[in-house]
Formats: structure tokens, C-alpha cells, sequence
């Protein structure tokens, strides 16, 4: 019988039959196994995001990223960067549905492992995104207030 409230133990059956913790050994490994893939999927964004600023022809923060893709005009890397870009999104989509569900199961303990990896993960390798960022523009030629 599954769960249909928050309960804290040691027994849960995470994402598949087969994936099934009733010791302590292996409940800890397998929250630091979603630890790991929470990281990886704040990883994986930021990659994604990367490949996107230069498929649409934004300059990276630092050309040392993808030194490759640079030179030419790039229009061809581009495509391939969208492409690349297209991949990375269903994979990252497949890899949050995962983490989702496996907070389904309603263990306390795999709940606040995700969400305390996907938090590291954030602080490792995206604070520096722009996401959010409010840009303003200014037109000096118009002095109406609503424009």
C-alpha cells in the first residue's frame, strides 16, 4: 500500500518496484543517489542555458566556456547549438519528472534530500544565471509616463 501522507522511516520503494530500501545502509545510499541527481539536474541546466544564450546569439560570460563553437560566423553551430539545446531540455525534463515522482513517495527524508540537492545545486552552478533579471529601458524622446 502506498503512502498518501508524509511519513519519515527507512522503508520506501523509490520510482520502481525494484527500488526498494529496508535497511538503513541502503536507504542512505539511496538518498544520496537522489542527492546526486538533483545536483546533476541543476548541472544539466546550466549547461542547457548555455548552449541557448549561444544558439540565440548571445554572448556567453566567457568565450573559455565554448571555445570550439566560436570562429566563422557561427550560424552553422548555431543549429546545432539549437538542436543540442532541444536534447538537453527533454533530458533535463525527464531527469525533474524523476525527482518528482520519487518525492511522491512521501518519505520525509526523500523529500528533503531533493530539495536540499537541487538547492546546492543551485548555489554551485547557477547563481550566476541572469534568470529574473529586470531590464529597463529608457526613451528620452517620449515623456509620457505610461509608454
Amino acid at each position: 500500500m502506498m503512502h498518501m501522507t508524509f511519513y519519515w522511516g527507512k522503508t520506501v520503494t523509490i520510482l520502481f518496484d525494484s527500488w526498494k530500501t529496508d535497511s538503513w545502509t541502503s536507504y542512505t545510499l539511496s538518498l544520496f543517489a537522489l542527492f546526486l541527481v538533483s545536483l546533476f539536474y541543476q548541472y544539466f541546466e546550466d549547461r542547457r542555458l548555455s548552449f541557448k544564450r549561444f544558439a540565440v546569439g548571445r554572448k556567453s560570460e566567457s568565450a573559455i566556456e565554448t571555445p570550439f563553437l566560436i570562429g566563422g560566423d557561427g550560424r552553422k553551430w548555431r543549429k546545432v547549438a539549437r538542436v543540442g539545446t532541444g536534447v538537453l531540455f527533454g533530458v533535463n525534463s525527464a531527469i525533474g519528472y524523476l525527482l518528482m515522482l520519487s518525492v511522491m513517495s512521501f518519505n520525509g527524508g526523500v523529500f528533503v534530500v531533493v530539495v536540499l540537492g537541487l538547492s546546492v545545486g543551485y548555489l554551485l552552478f547557477r547563481i550566476d544565471d541572469n534568470e529574473g533579471e529586470v531590464v529597463v529601458v529608457v526613451d528620452d524622446e517620449n515623456t509620457c509616463v505610461c509608454a
